[in-house]
């Protein structure tokens, strides 16, 4: 990650500043993505953020990285919220971000709209002068954007217009036209927000969950970060080792998708028929919903498998549940690769070898109990 920023110069300052960049994204998912609740009133959650920041030491010398939030118009934040519920509310700041798997935006905008004497031990200062800053963050909404358009038809609301009328504001400002948006930062979690413009935000830190669908002018791990999807499913609380996890293998989820996601139809038919292997077809509903926190729960380990996008939220799902994951997914990017060493904890394996009848579950099932606790330790530690 390297992005310019005010002193195009001095690449030195430039590494140091993304790379704080980066370890504070990391301080707000691991608190906010295995905690759905953090921002409600619970004082535990909040005892737990504090906690976790204060174990984290820095050097004397280690100077924060200043980041100005532009104060967007309402229609770009919780006017986005006001649109989602359908109702005209007369304070829209007390409008309540609905839960969905692209949460990152609404992460890190509570994150900086804390008072600093909140924001104990992050790497990150807020400044209001930006003047002061290294980096600007748009502070948009633009998966909850894509959420409000797609389950509202017919009513008023349009995601395009949305992402035009936000460009157009940003090319309005003088910090931005100052390095044509370089030193800025904009979440794009959903594969599909921004992109009607993307192409006019190119220049920008993007914070994405990978980079399927950015062509390899607009988006790239030189100058962009990928962050985690919010888990959707309860974490586990449960005794740590497998006496309670009856299953070996476990996946739920759609069998057919295109492209690199054609692996799910072959791997159904070689593990279907398998012994303690669950695999099956599923929607998002509810009730599948809690089919897959049952599943995830009792497993050993939990598939990932390329879909329409190389990433899911399925695997945080299994990293929440302590289900070991087994990736196959080749070329996937995972968060905070140069942070977090995902071998300690997951099993990958190139989707040539686990198209291989037998292979799999063959290798799964040589893994050994006090190996699978030793994982479980490492994910646990990590999240809690």
């Amino acid at each position: 990650m390297n992005p310019k920023i005010r002193k195009p110069n001095n690449s030195s300052s430039k590494k140091v500043t993304v790379s704080v960049l980066s370890v504070f994204l990391v301080f707000v998912f691991v608190n906010t993505f295995f905690y759905p609740s953090f921002y409600s009133d619970s004082g535990s959650i909040r005892r737990n953020l504090v906690d976790s920041r204060e174990s984290f030491h820095f050097p004397g010398n280690f100077r924060k990285t200043k980041v100005y939030m532009y104060e967007l118009p309402t229609n770009f934040t919780y006017g986005v919220i006001e649109q989602h519920g359908g109702e005209k509310s007369d304070d829209v700041t007390g409008l309540k971000y609905p839960g969905h798997q692209h949460m990152h935006e609404w992460y890190l905008y509570s994150d900086l709209t804390r008072p600093e004497v909140k924001r104990v031990g992050s790497p990150i200062v807020r400044v209001f002068d930006p003047a002061e800053a290294d980096l600007f963050y748009v502070s948009a909404f633009s998966s909850l954007s894509l959420i409000v358009d797609s389950g509202r038809p017919g009513f008023g609301y349009s995601d395009e217009e949305m992402q035009e009328s936000l460009v157009s504001w940003l090319e309005s400002q003088e910090w931005w036209r100052r390095n044509n948006g370089r030193d800025h930062v904009i979440v794009a979690g959903d594969p599909n927000a921004l992109k009607r413009v993307m192409d006019r935000v190119k220049n920008a830190v993007l914070l994405v969950t990978d980079f399927d669908r950015l062509r390899a002018d607009q988006g790239s791990l030189v100058k962009d970060v990928i962050i985690p999807y919010s888990h959707r499913i309860d974490a586990y609380e449960g005794e740590l080792g497998v006496k309670q996890r009856t299953n070996l293998l476990f996946f739920m989820g759609n069998r057919y998708r295109k492209d690199g996601g054609k692996v799910r139809d072959l791997l159904f038919k070689l593990l279907e028929k398998e012994e303690d292997v669950v695999i099956k077809r599923g929607t998002q509903s509810r009730e599948n919903m809690r089919a897959v926190k049952q599943g995830m729960h009792t497993s050993k380990f939990c598939l990932h498998l390329a879909g329409d996008t190389s990433s899911a939220c399925r695997l945080f799902d299994a990293i929440a549940s302590l289900c070991v994951p087994v990736i196959v997914s080749d070329g996937i990017e995972l968060p905070f690769e140069d942070v977090i060493d995902y071998r300690k904890f997951s099993i990958f394996l190139r989707r040539d070898a686990a198209l291989k009848p037998g292979f799999v579950v063959k290798k799964l099932r040589k893994v050994k109990p006090g190996k699978i606790l030793k994982y479980q330790k490492v994910m646990k530690e990590a999240i809690f």
